[in-house]
């Protein structure tokens, strides 16, 4: 198929799938590919695609009502079923620290915070995304979705885990960070079908496979222990392999079966440790990089490190995203406007994926050509395209002008909600009758 032509239809069913307002939120997104600088959410109004009064911005993210099961399985079919499908998760912050009338903020760890404990107050979103290229910086969200009061980032990825993994067309392979290697998240994702390679922090016990049942007593759970942080408690590795990387240089890689959580015995996993080495074959880093997997059939062991380092690529996606789709940027009101903005990341970002081949290098006078193209780099040239792909927005109605705030009518201060502390609850006190 053409790529024009399948652009077009990808933005004919994203502009279906935005249920209501339509029109207004389509031009906003056009518009945020377009304004490069925006110092407030008004700002992308002044876009020339934009073809509505400034209240139109509000007015989209107050009624619009984008579907996100739609819109994810709309991302599943552009995802090519040749090679193994690649997924990163992780979570970020948007920090609103002094929004104090925005209901459900709880404390969120952002590591930017200047001085003091990394700790921000705000919201936190949890993403799941194809990393469709080996190298580079393309991450394409799947899911983004908003961590609520009553949830912990664990169980929202257990739970975007579990809607993606049941709508690909084959097993997947996930990658997570060090906070997601952990007992509960094994435990709660044992039945999914899709394979997880997790890190895990250097300071964990992990336990190997008990000996044969000897026929007296309890069996045992727990085989020996095996502490990541000493060595005097390692086995004898099952594999060991060292390469020459021409980035990293000499990388020794060791590898241990049937090794588990405490909290979780009955899902054995492979453990990796990967070492940087320098010439004479000592470590040329203080803290090395392990890694658990846990599937079906685990990649070769020169290749499974490498696959690891695809992750970071959602990281560049948070940094884009905040950056240059100006997702923090706007001061919304509500939690329902801040998902609804916020749902229009992953559309804007499948768009220039979809884009890259058609959009030509212009670099600035300051920047370099590149061989690949980079989303911020697609985003800059997205506008040469743009008048061809043409809108399926409507142009606007005139609607005559507001009549505005009653004169008279008094207004009320807005509610101030306390911020959520999560895993804290007070005792309920009870009224008792004096005697």
């Amino acid at each position: 198929m053409n790529v024009i032509t399948q652009l077009q239809e990808f933005r004919q069913a994203i502009y279906k799938n935005l249920c209501k307002a339509q029109d207004a939120t389509f031009e906003l997104m056009d518009a945020l590919l377009l304004t490069r600088k925006a110092e407030s959410l008004a700002d992308l109004s002044l876009s020339c695609v934009f073809r509505r009064q400034w209240s139109s911005v509000y007015e989209a993210l107050q009624d619009t009502r984008p579907y996100r099961a739609e819109l994810m399985k709309l991302y599943i079919q552009q995802i090519p079923q040749s090679k193994r499908i690649v997924l990163a998760g992780d979570h970020t912050s948007w920090s609103r620290p002094f929004a104090k009338t925005l209901k459900e903020r709880t404390y969120e760890h952002s590591p930017s915070q200047l001085g003091g404990r990394p700790v921000t107050v705000g919201y936190g979103y949890s993403t799941l995304a194809w990393i469709p290229e080996a190298e580079g910086s393309w991450a394409l969200p799947l899911l983004h979705e908003r961590i609520t009061s009553w949830d912990s980032p664990i169980s929202q990825a257990v739970q975007q885990l579990s809607s993606v993994s049941s709508q690909l067309p084959s097993r997947a392979l996930s990658l997570w960070d060090s906070e997601y290697g952990c007992a509960p998240f094994v435990n709660q994702t044992a039945g999914l079908p899709v394979d997880k390679l997790m890190r895990l922090r250097s300071n964990l016990c992990l336990w190997g496979a008990p000996d044969a049942y000897g026929g007296r007593g309890r069996p045992k759970v727990h085989g020996d222990r095996f502490k990541l942080n000493d060595s005097t408690t390692w086995s004898s590795p099952a594999q060991q392999v060292e390469a020459e990387d021409p980035e990293l240089g000499k990388m020794r890689v060791r590898v241990w079966h049937n090794l588990h959580f405490r909290l979780s015995p009955d899902n054995s996993m492979s453990v990796l440790l990967v070492e940087r080495l320098t010439k004479d074959g000592a470590s040329a880093v203080s803290k090395p990089m392990w890694l658990a997997f846990v599937g079906l059939s685990m990649p070769t062991v020169t290749e499974v490190w490498r696959l690891y380092l695809r992750r970071f690529a959602i990281d560049h996606w948070y940094r884009f995203a905040k950056n240059r789709l100006h997702w923090t940027v706007p001061a919304l009101s509500t939690p329902l406007q801040c998902d609804r903005w916020s749902d229009l990341m992953p559309i804007v970002t499948w768009q220039l994926w979809l884009a890259r081949q058609l959009v030509a290098q212009r670099p600035l006078p300051w920047q370099k050509s590149q061989a690949k193209l980079t989303p911020g780099r697609v985003a800059q040239s997205f506008g040469s395209i743009l008048a061809l792909l043409g809108t399926p927005a409507r142009p606007p109605k005139l609607r005559g002008k507001s009549p505005g705030w009653i004169r008279g009518r008094k207004r009320r201060p807005r509610i101030r909600y306390p911020t959520v502390k999560k895993g804290f609850s007070r005792p309920i006190k009870t009224a008792t009758k004096s005697p």
